[in-house]
């Protein structure tokens, strides 16, 4: 008996990694399920989770995606059922990309919106307890806007990427860019 028989099962490779264990439609209702479900999942666990990602939250995507394979592929693991579920996902992807770059409210919905954290120098503590920001997290973002105190920012701003910009006042600029008192605007 030839070696690669043994290794084939009852069909040849050649067929085995294309056929099929369930119907193409329910891979891609599977797909289309999945996708939807880790978006709202997502989502609803806000901007800053998925902006940044923290170790932990790097394993919690990689154990989510495992969590997910065989609800997706229902135990299939033949190259065509997973050719199948990437054009599915991609195809999700840029749908939902299409429809949200066509429509604000779409676009709102799915992506969210930018949440004001500080105005004028004070910190709205409701959306930075609805947003799950901590002092320490916004402290950081004006360290690193230049910035020491939270009454130096004129605004900071949660954006829909997870990243806290911050503006400064106009009275906090460093030395380096106010302009000079006895300086005239060039003609």
């Amino acid at each position: 008996m030839p070696a690669m028989a043994l290794l084939d099962g009852p069909l040849p490779v050649a067929v085995s990694m294309w056929k099929l264990a369930q119907p193409w439609w329910e891979f891609v209702l599977r797909g289309v399920l999945v996708y939807g479900f880790l978006l709202l999942l997502l989502r609803l666990s806000g901007k800053r989770q998925v902006g940044e990602l923290a170790p932990f939250d790097l394993v919690l995507l990689l154990v989510l995606s495992n969590a997910v394979q065989n609800s997706m592929n229902a135990g299939d693991n033949s190259v065509a059922a997973g050719l199948i579920l990437v054009v599915t996902l991609v195809a999700l992807n840029g749908l939902l990309g299409w429809l949200t770059a066509r429509s604000k409210k779409l676009e709102a919905v799915i992506e969210g919106t930018p949440e004001i954290l500080i105005h004028n120098g004070v910190a709205q503590e409701g959306v930075l307890h609805r947003t799950r920001i901590s002092r320490h997290e916004l402290m950081s973002a004006i360290r690193q806007a230049g910035l020491t105190e939270i009454d130096q920012v004129r605004v900071a701003i949660l954006e829909n990427n997870g990243r806290i910009n911050v503006i400064p006042r106009d009275h906090a600029r460093k030395p380096e860019e106010t302009p000079a008192k006895d300086s005239f605007p060039a003609p």
